[in-house]
């Protein structure tokens, strides 16, 4: 029967450290509490002797550093919490979930960790090496879950979270696939006509107008002549991937990512969805880790690095060291005015009455319909000014050639 080395703290609060013998973690874990003790720390007894005695021998890991969609992870978590909960051996597990796997990086990444598991690493040990599959925030709800023996109910939380947030980014996303469609078809007309139509007025309209065209006309014609001539349509198609490609240099940086986050909440309506979603993703995410077990501050510590928003990150940050300092959560975060009113009166109760955890989901919660209601709105918002904005500029690309045309008709007119 193998040994596991165990770190606990008494009803005292003060650090235990021991060896227990059990048949596995889960049953390590069990008899701790049952001495009256609360794990925080339960690994088989020599498992960095054998991790590195294996790493003595470096197998060389192909595939292992390529990028897994989140899908694919989100359905893994789900399908091992239920294995865990049928009380399977995590390392067989794993092996199940490796052979129903159709191929590619994911499939050798579960292979490399039941590997890693076997060699006598702990599950979280190994998610950790693959960052780009398994995020800090996934690795650490499993750290908390094999501490805590609650790995089956941790993996099910980590699947429900990571549900919701795929949710949230798909309706973002699909609402914003008809307007976008709309503007690229625009563009594209647009764009032709300028090439190929009005240039064939130019020379027409010359002839027909007696001395200068009017200005609206002489201005469409010369974008018409730099478009065609010009490679002013190379230039006008470059702009958009020239503008991706500058702004993801200057998010390279985190003074790049702080000014480019504040402008985009500043700006109408689009700054109000953008801070509704931050603040739903960052409440859900330290909410998650609260209610697993991870400490706040190592919660804090994570959440900022998944909060996907610098401005937000940084008052985090800002929290994080005043709760150091023995400051309330809910001070620090009102302070920073980067919140509603109601964010900050809700952590503040949670505080109070020791469900901060579920208060924050309550705030995710509400966002989300928020966003909901919000993209509903844009939606609703756009489609007119969109048929209003194109309507104008094909208005005037009309005026612009049938103006010299009315004025030839009027000089006719006068002359008879």
């Amino acid at each position: 029967m193998p040994f596991f080395k165990y770190e606990a703290l008494d009803s005292q609060g003060v650090g235990v450290k021991d060896e227990i013998e059990a048949l596995s973690q889960k049953e390590a874990v069990s008899k701790i509490r049952n001495m009256g003790y609360f794990p925080t720390k339960v690994e088989i007894a020599g498992a960095k002797k054998k991790a590195a005695a294996k790493g003595a021998r470096p197998r060389r890991r192909r595939g292992a550093s390529g990028r897994v969609k989140k899908k694919n992870v989100t359905q893994f978590a789900r399908q091992l919490s239920t294995l865990q909960d049928a009380g399977l051996p995590i390392l067989r597990s794993l092996r199940i979930l490796q052979e129903q796997q159709k191929g590619g990086n994911f499939k050798r990444i579960i292979g490399y960790v039941a590997d890693d598991i076997e060699g006598g690493s702990t599950l979280s040990e190994s998610l950790s090496r693959y960052p780009r599959a398994f995020d800090r925030l996934f690795v650490n709800m499993v750290a908390a879950g094999e501490a805590g023996g609650v790995l089956d109910l941790i993996l099910a939380r980590i699947a429900d979270f990571m549900e919701k947030a795929q949710k949230l980014k798909s309706r973002v996303k699909s609402a914003m696939i008809y307007p976008m469609t709309v503007l690229l078809a625009a563009f594209g007309i647009l764009l032709a006509l300028m090439k190929f139509v009005i240039p064939r007025f130019i020379a027409v309209l010359q002839e027909m107008v007696e001395g200068e065209l009017n200005r609206l006309t002489q201005t469409v014609l010369a974008i018409s002549g730099w478009i065609a001539y010009q490679w002013g349509w190379a230039i006008m198609l470059s702009i958009p991937f020239v503008l991706v490609i500058v702004l993801k240099i200057i998010r390279q940086f985190r003074i790049g990512r702080l000014v480019t986050d504040t402008i985009t909440l500043k700006l109408p309506v689009i700054g109000n969805l953008s801070s509704k979603i931050s603040v739903a993703r960052w409440t859900r995410t330290l909410g998650t880790l609260i209610s697993a077990g991870v400490p706040i501050l190592d919660a804090i510590n994570v959440t900022r690095e998944t909060a996907g928003n610098e401005v937000y990150s940084r008052t985090l940050g800002n929290v994080q060291n005043s709760i150091r300092q023995g400051d309330t959560f809910a001070g620090p975060l009102k302070q920073s005015k980067t919140v509603d009113l109601i964010v900050t009166n809700m952590v503040a109760v949670g505080e109070e009455t020791g469900d901060l955890d579920k208060m924050l989901m309550k705030v995710a919660d509400n966002y989300d319909e928020q966003v909901d209601v919000l993209v509903a709105g844009l939606m609703s918002l756009l489609e007119p000014v969109m048929i209003v904005c194109l309507g104008g500029i094909v208005m005037l690309i009309v005026l612009s050639v049938f103006l010299p045309m009315i004025q030839v008709i009027s000089g006719l007119g006068s002359n008879i």
